[in-house]
């Protein structure tokens, strides 16, 4: 059985029901999904799991929330390269650039991504929920 951390940081709540979707979809598929926030992970914990879900909306500039889940995901990167993975996450403004961004520095890192990042705006519609359970299969 595949063991998947899915690791988010949620400031509305937005990125926390997704979160909620991808371990969801893992769990449907047969894994086992660990939902942990950004403050309740490190990078010390990536060896632990057989993939990870990073979740996180865009935040000022389109980019990653800088006081928790920055710092977190910076210590995870030296763990990437190999490691099966995929993105999601909210966004209020913008048009998904800290996404895109994301997704590249992560293929820098080595990380095989499960499959495209799933993004909504706000809170995630039917689609979105449903484009986050099939993301949270991918990784199983």
């Amino acid at each position: 059985m595949s063991h998947i951390a899915v690791v988010y940081w949620s400031g509305t709540g937005h990125t926390e029901a997704m979160a909620q979707k991808v371990a969801e979809g893992i769990i449907s598929a047969g894994g086992e999904a660990t939902v942990l926030t950004a403050s309740e992970f490190n990078g010390s914990m990536m060896d632990s799991y057989d993939a990870v879900a990073f979740g996180c909306p865009s935040m000022g500039a389109e980019q990653l929330e800088e006081s928790e889940f920055e710092p977190m995901f910076q210590e995870c990167t030296s763990k990437l390269n190999g490691k099966k993975i995929a993105l999601f996450g909210s966004y209020g403004w913008g048009d998904g650039e800290w996404m895109r961004t994301w997704e590249e520095d992560c293929k820098g890192y080595g990380a095989i991504l499960s499959s495209d990042p799933v993004i909504c705006n706000e809170d995630p519609d039917a689609d979105a929920q449903n484009a986050c359970i099939e993301l949270g299969k991918t990784l199983v």
